[in-house]
């Protein structure tokens, strides 16, 4: 582990010396990269800096005990240092785990309402909401681009991009059925109900990612409409693909402009054809991934919102909070936190060898 932590530790001094190059300054994609990987290894050198200090200060605290004057103080020390050490070494550990190369993307999500007829739409719009209010909290950037209402105010169906730093490294564990107990607006004897929502969430792959052949794509054209099919506006700017080859849809009406929904259009296609090409992938070793916190399934159960008790459970990993409200207002992360550090766990059982994708 030390040698490959040497070897960071050079390249990051490599990308500081870069940095202060004119000629990185003027190839702004060259400045991209060389910026993009430094953040990247900032973190680990960091950290090995820091490991380096506390073994210095083992190893002068460790001298010190011969010294009948210093030996009381020298003992703290010690024991401090290799405290300090132990905690750092633990850190490096899952510093070096394969990183999860979509980490660092935007994120294409997708809300369906699920079992539970209108009851299940109204849910979608409040998950719709709850992330909508994370995101804001994290000072990413959430744009609706298709959104299918019911007349109460229900999500039958929505695609939102979500821009931001660590955007997919915060939100990939969410992809999944989110079930809902609680008495609906719309049932007026007060009893519980249980309904569903499902959600997905892709990661917004770029152009050297996936080709997409112009002559696959199929483009439709027609007027966007709201809740109830009453027309939003009187041109027909929304825009439909439908990839020929997959027979995948996807759907941009938000937009004014027949250009502006195609281009959206395109980038949640083009993150739909790569995330199926992926699963396909991952299907050969699905049984290595079977443990994984988050495998991306939407049909599987991942969490239960209990109104009349007030809490969320998450099934994957057990964890149950009683803070509902502050939840369902964006308020996620303990729970993410606690999937992160379970999925790291993982990693860590497994060797290190697996990467999330």
């Amino acid at each position: 582990m030390l040698d490959k932590l040497k070897e960071l530790a050079l390249r990051y001094e490599d990308l500081e010396a870069q940095l202060s190059d004119p000629a990185v300054y003027g190839d702004a994609a060259r400045l991209r990269q060389v910026n993009r990987e430094r953040k990247e290894l900032e973190p680990v050198v960091e950290t090995y800096r820091a490991w380096l200090r506390a073994e210095q200060d083992r190893a002068e605290a460790e001298e010190l005990l011969h010294d009948p004057d210093f030996h009381e103080l020298a003992q703290e020390e010690f024991a401090s240092a290799k405290l300090e050490l132990d905690r750092l070494r633990e850190k490096l550990r899952i510093l070096l785990l394969p990183r999860d190369p979509n980490d660092e993307k935007n994120v294409i999500m997708e809300l369906r309402g699920g079992v539970g007829g209108e009851e299940g739409a109204l849910f979608a719009a409040s998950l719709l909401r709850m992330y909508t209010m994370y995101a804001q909290s994290k000072g990413w950037k959430i744009d609706i681009v298709n959104m299918n209402e019911t007349e109460l105010g229900g999500v039958k169906e929505c695609s939102a991009v979500i821009e931001g730093e660590g955007a997919w490294s915060r939100l990939k564990f969410e992809s999944g059925v989110h079930r809902v107990q609680r008495v609906p607006e719309t049932e007026s004897g007060g009893r519980i109900h249980t309904s569903a929502a499902t959600v997905a969430v892709l990661p917004e792959v770029e152009e050297v990612d996936v080709e997409l052949n112009p002559a696959d794509i199929e483009m439709q054209v027609f007027r966007s409409s709201g809740a109830g099919g009453q027309h939003v506006n009187k041109t027909s700017s929304a825009v439909r693909l439908i990839h020929k080859p997959t027979g995948t849809v996807v759907e941009c009406q938000q937009e004014r402009s027949q250009f502006q929904n195609r281009d959206k259009a395109m980038r949640i296609l083009a993150s739909k054809l790569y995330e199926e090409e992926r699963s396909r992938r991952d299907a050969a070793t699905a049984a290595e991934r079977k443990n994984q916190v988050g495998s991306g399934d939407r049909s599987e159960r991942i969490r239960t919102y209990n109104f009349p008790q007030g809490r969320v459970t998450d099934h994957r990993i057990g964890l149950t909070l009683y803070k509902i409200d502050a939840i369902m207002d964006g308020d996620l992360d303990e729970l993410i936190d606690a999937l992160v550090t379970a999925d790291q766990a993982e990693k860590l059982k497994n060797g290190g060898e697996e990467a999330d994708g």
